[in-house]
């Protein structure tokens, strides 16, 4: 499993983990030790952007929670 991946499921059931990405995703990814694309690809909020960093279908991409925002 990619770390990016790991990372949108640990969002999916960890509150702790999702309050420190809503409050600073920057943060929080690079503490959990995601890359500059990966990064980049969540504060995107591109489905079709995290899927190709991941290398699954769009279809497949767990919720992402950004900022004000989620999808």
């Amino acid at each position: 499993m990619s770390k990016l991946l790991d990372y949108l499921n640990v969002l999916d059931k960890d509150a702790a983990a999702r309050e420190a990405h809503i409050k600073d995703p920057k943060a929080a990814m690079t503490k959990y030790g995601l890359s500059d694309d990966e990064q980049n690809a969540v504060l995107s909020r591109d489905r079709a952007k995290v899927a190709a960093v991941i290398g699954i279908p769009a279809d497949q991409v767990p919720a992402i929670i950004a900022p004000h925002s989620t999808y």
